[in-house]
This record gives structure tokens, C-alpha cells and sequence, in this order.
């Protein structure tokens, strides 16, 4: 199966919400819940872990991916993800990867190969 990323970076396939969801699996999102909710101070519960990835129509995302201010430029933009567009790496992407590393790793890595 081919990779699943987000427009931030993110390995959708990854996450712990897209992997309950595709498994329909309420113990894993109650883990998910319970680690989340611990993580970023917040109540978190089974049923708020639902994701089928930031590509996808949108009816099912995970919380802050529904007001995503990185997922909305990315869908106005018609990117495969934010290495795709000419504004790369943007102020929006740079405060993103203060918080997540990882993301700005992987996307540079799909930016090299184009």
C-alpha cells in the first residue's frame, strides 16, 4: 500500500485515528483517546477518534483537521501535499514543524525527488 500523506506531512496511515478508523476498532480509539487526552491536557473520548485522512471528501476527520488552516490551503491549492506547492515551505508549514519534525522531514524528502 502506498504511503498516505497528509498535506502537512503527516503519515495519515500512520496516525492512530486513521488506523481505528480503517479497522473500526474501538479499543484503538480508546487508546488514541486516552493517550491524546493525557498528551494536550484535553477530554478526549472513543468517539471522537475517527479519520479517514486529510484527502479525503471530509466527512470523516479527526477534530483540528476539520478547521485545518494547512488542509484548506492544501484542497485550494490542488496539491498532492504542501512538497507539491510553489510556496514551499510556507510561515504556516514552518509553525506546523516547530511541533512535528518528522512532517517537515518527510515532505522534504518528496520535495528532493521531484
Amino acid at each position: 500500500m502506498e504511503k498516505m500523506i497528509a498535506f502537512c506531512g503527516i503519515a495519515c496511515d500512520e496516525c492512530p485515528a486513521w488506523i481505528a478508523t480503517q479497522a473500526d476498532d474501538d479499543d484503538k480509539r480508546a487508546e488514541a483517546a486516552k493517550l491524546w487526552s493525557k498528551e494536550y491536557n484535553t477530554h478526549l473520548q472513543a468517539k471522537d477518534i475517527n479519520c479517514e485522512g486529510c484527502q479525503s471528501d471530509g466527512s470523516v476527520l479527526f477534530g483540528h483537521c476539520q478547521v485545518c488552516e494547512i488542509r484548506k490551503c492544501g484542497l485550494e491549492m490542488r496539491v498532492a501535499n504542501c512538497a507539491y506547492c510553489h510556496d514551499y515551505a510556507c510561515g504556516k508549514l514552518n509553525r506546523f514543524f516547530d511541533m512535528v519534525p518528522d512532517a517537515k522531514k518527510r515532505l522534504d524528502g518528496i520535495r528532493d525527488s521531484l
